[in-house]
């Protein structure tokens, strides 16, 4: 079979190539998976740098999350049939024809979610819902957020609207308000505009948000944690533009805030089981009914999986960046 591997560390759209690999045969309690699309994560890419929480051993079969249909059963396995639509996050090396996947590890796909769709169903999403959890907000509160107009912060605040949460989306351009709106997303400041902070004010209308969620890292935490509330907090989830927090220590020392930190997968390996299957209940109902939207931006072929990365880091891209073998 064809596989993406990368020999060294390095970025996608360097080290990436297409190599001829053995096809794998399942184990007891496995399902070998021949792929139909895959997504294309900014964590996979930090992964191929060599720079996210683990160094894989080289060279590397990358790729973490695939929609595709079950090609072979492992001894034991009883709860999947050949020909199968399943899906899969956490299993690497799914830039490929096949692989094979614990059978706990793969998620039956509904036939109302179509294979774009369930390309990317369960490690952004999943991720957006948990994040939603993990933050212990109700009916009614606001949170705020940056890179509102990002996979993740669109989830947040469709997953939110769901759950009668108000969210206060801030984005760095000017186009950004209008992609979300197509959405049904409103509640967005653009901060290229010098007055964003008073019209952030006006949508909260003297409402202060419980948490907020940073994607960014440098002075944008910053500026998410000054519209918290006295003893709310800032919830750090990425740092896509500095890996260091800009932060006032009079929001820490006299107004009570704190920062968290959160990682997904910390998070989902910790968590109950009868808690993941209950979300992942509720991410297959909402993205189903269309209640949730996972846009595409573009699927390009295996051969192409460098200029597929480029296009991943492309600025204004409105949907997930899929591969197809």
């Amino acid at each position: 079979m064809h596989a993406l591997v990368h020999s060294t560390f390095g970025e996608a759209t360097d080290v990436l190539d297409v190599v001829e690999r053995p096809l794998p045969e399942p184990g007891p309690g496995e399902v070998r998976v021949r792929v139909v699309l895959a997504a294309i994560h900014n964590h996979d890419l930090w992964t191929i740098r060599g720079t996210y929480g683990f160094k894989l051993e080289l060279p590397a079969q990358t790729g973490t999350e695939a929609v595709g249909v079950v090609d072979a059963l492992g001894a034991g396995v009883e709860t999947f049939s050949i020909g199968q639509r399943v899906t899969s996050a956490g299993t690497f090396g799914v830039w490929a024809e096949y692989f094979v996947a614990k059978a706990s590890a793969l998620v039956p796909v509904p036939d109302a979610i179509d294979d774009e769709s369930a390309a990317q169903l369960i490690s952004m999403p999943l991720s957006a819902l948990s994040l939603l959890d993990f933050l212990d907000v109700s009916e009614g509160d606001w949170i705020a957020q940056n890179t509102a107009n990002g996979a993740v912060g669109k989830l947040v605040a469709q997953f939110s609207r769901s759950r009668g949460v108000r969210v206060l989306g801030l984005v760095r351009r000017d186009e950004g308000v209008a992609e979300l709106a197509e959405l049904g997303i409103n509640d967005v400041v653009s901060t290229e505009k010098d007055n964003w902070r008073q019209e952030a004010a006006a949508i909260l209308a003297g409402a202060s948000p419980r948490v907020a969620v940073d994607s960014v890292g440098g002075e944008s935490a910053g500026e998410l944690l000054s519209l918290v509330a006295d003893g709310g907090s800032l919830v750090v989830f990425g740092a896509m533009g500095a890996p260091m927090l800009s932060i006032a220590s009079s929001d820490i020392i006299f107004r009570g805030t704190t920062v968290r930190g959160f990682w997904g997968s910390k998070v989902s390996a910790s968590m109950a089981p009868e808690k993941r299957v209950a979300l992942i209940g509720e991410l297959l109902q909402r993205v189903g009914s269309g209640e949730v939207k996972l846009p595409v931006e573009a699927v390009f072929p295996f051969v192409q999986a460098r200029e597929a990365a480029a296009a991943n880091a492309r600025p204004g891209r409105a949907g997930k960046i899929l591969l197809r073998p």
